[in-house]
């Protein structure tokens, strides 16, 4: 439909003959210093840092940049789809809410507030295991949006296959379990400041209301919250799980299982072998190895080897609707967003995304139109020319 999401920036432009201007600024290079104005040191180095010298998350963006889109001209783009089916889904974009922990250290309203505008946007939502709050609380701020569920697989067999059956109990659809988190990396922004928000309980309200979890406690954490802290510390970090116990997520989960922070074209394949629904080629947005391949550089090969056997999704450094395009040009069937909608939050809270994930959507239906294209399936290889 021809500027479903375009339309935003008339909306601005209208509003701004009343003398209102958007909550804040609509430009993605600015929005992680606008963000650090408004949010407290420690949270904003914990969202916007990475692993050691940051190397990986330049790395992400230089690999957008050195991808040039290439406009056609009188292609009859006057209305257009950015509709896109995504693991059986109708989305009205192919865009998706990358799973992010202790939105609380952001903004009060923290996952509850990112729920709502998501499900405003008709946008799926994947909930990390280290929300700030429930799996149910999330849900019902959700209403009838679509809603994904992340897990930080724990070292606890019980533990895992009660969050499993929690979430589907409470209407999440599809599975998406993160591999390259089992440990945490060396983050200097952290660790200068002493900051890990899960040591005073932020970020824990899944494990902590848990029957299963709370079974392993020997006194409730409304009584001893350090103790069940630093339980829940040691399933949540320090054990890397195999491949051959991939079966026991699906003897728990009935839908889609996705595999997130796959790189190299042999895990991909992998990952089909072992019957998974879809992969998410994703390097943590650089947080968690340092001089790691860019995502966008690991994408194409992985596609090629795998992409019409398995679902394959895009994460790590999606800034603007020019990222999406060639994302999606080179194979993406949708990508994952974080950090911006984050700093969204941050300043605004559900306003503050919607503001964000609205300007992202306008900017990808915009770019979809000015390139040429009539719909997000018209995007390909030759969209593109390698700088």
């Amino acid at each position: 439909m021809a500027e479903r999401f375009g339309g935003y920036q008339s909306e601005i432009y209208l509003h701004g003959l009343g003398g209102t201007t958007p909550p804040f600024t609509t430009d993605p290079t600015r929005l992680a210093d606008s963000a650090r104005e408004v949010m407290t040191p420690q949270a904003y180095d914990y969202v916007a840092g990475g692993a050691g010298s940051g190397a990986t998350m330049a790395a992400n963006r230089a690999a957008f940049d050195r991808w040039r889109l290439v406009p056609r001209m009188l292609t009859d783009a006057t209305r257009r789809e950015t509709s896109a089916t995504v693991l059986g889904a109708e989305l009205p974009a192919p865009v998706l809410l990358a799973p992010v922990g202790v939105q609380s250290i952001v903004h009060p309203d923290a996952e509850l507030a990112t729920a709502r505008a998501a499900a405003a946007l008709g946008l799926p939502m994947i909930l990390s295991t280290a929300s700030s709050h429930t799996i149910e609380e999330v849900a019902a701020a959700s209403g009838d949006g679509p809603r994904w569920f992340q897990l930080y697989w724990p070292a606890d067999s019980d533990v895992t296959a009660s969050l499993l059956n929690r979430a589907q109990k409470a209407g999440y659809t599809t599975l998406v379990v993160t591999l390259d988190t089992w440990t945490l990396a060396w983050r200097p922004r952290d660790l200068d400041r002493a900051y890990l928000p899960f040591l005073t309980g932020e970020g824990l309200a899944t494990p902590l209301s848990d029957p299963a979890f709370r079974a392993l406690l020997d006194t409730p954490p409304e009584d001893d919250l350090l103790s069940a802290v630093l339980r829940w510390v040691s399933l949540f970090t320090g054990t890397d799980h195999s491949w051959s116990q991939l079966p026991f997520l699906r003897e728990h989960w009935d839908g889609p299982i996705v595999l997130k922070g796959i790189q190299h074209v042999d895990d991909a394949r992998r990952a089909v072998d072992a019957g998974v629904d879809g992969i998410v080629v994703s390097n943590h947005g650089g947080r968690q190895v340092d001089g790691a391949i860019a995502s966008l550089e690991a994408l194409p090969p992985i596609v090629s080897a795998v992409g019409d056997r398995i679902e394959v999704l895009f994460d790590s450094g999606v800034r603007t609707g020019a990222d999406i395009l060639k994302a999606l040009a080179l194979g993406a069937r949708a990508v994952l967003v974080g950090r911006p909608w984050v700093y969204g939050l941050g300043h605004a809270g559900e306003e503050g995304v919607r503001h964000v994930l609205r300007g992202l959507l306008a900017d990808l239906d915009l770019s979809l139109a000015l390139t040429g294209h009539r719909g997000i399936a018209e995007l390909g290889p030759d969209s593109l020319r390698r700088s």
